[in-house]
């Protein structure tokens, strides 16, 4: 059975800074493609369908802020009301998928990189977007240990 491949954006939304991820589901391949240096509201809205104009994903994938309990907090609502605004704009399916601990894992892949503090700041949100995308391509592609289908097959 052929798969019909899937390009994703991902969203790491922030109060100041949204970073962006491009990736697909057949490579699984994620790219960190940049960050919108704007707040959250219109001005954001109208950089994102630009960039969803420029980029053609299917569909998208905005991090979750989830409290360490799983619990969910103000962000979290926030980024909800947000992504509810993203699918009006867009007419594509939005996915929410756990954030936690993705900029920390962006800060570990910079923490080698001889890169200055203010570069690792530039590329850490659009880092911690590509970790978001990964995780979600990893739990949509891992197949099931009971049946041994993976999520796409379904």
């Amino acid at each position: 059975m052929k798969q019909k491949i899937a390009r994703f954006l991902a969203l790491d939304l922030g109060d100041r800074r949204t970073g962006l991820a491009l990736g697909d589901s057949v490579t699984n391949i994620v790219t960190p493609i940049g960050t919108i240096n704007v707040a959250k509201g219109p001005a954001l809205l109208a950089a994102l369908k630009k960039v969803i104009e420029e980029n053609a994903p299917d569909e998208i994938v905005i991090g979750l802020p989830l409290n360490m309990d799983d619990s969910e907090g103000a962000a979290s609502k926030a980024v909800r009301e947000f992504a509810l605004q993203i699918a009006q704009l867009t007419n594509k399916p939005i996915h929410l998928h756990d954030e936690r601990l993705t900029t920390f894992e962006a800060d570990s892949r910079m923490s080698q990189s001889g890169r200055t503090h203010a570069e690792k700041k530039a590329l850490r949100d659009s880092l911690a977007a590509a970790a978001i995308l990964e995780d979600f391509l990893r739990a949509h592609t891992q197949p099931d240990l009971q049946t041994g289908e993976s999520p796409s097959d379904s």
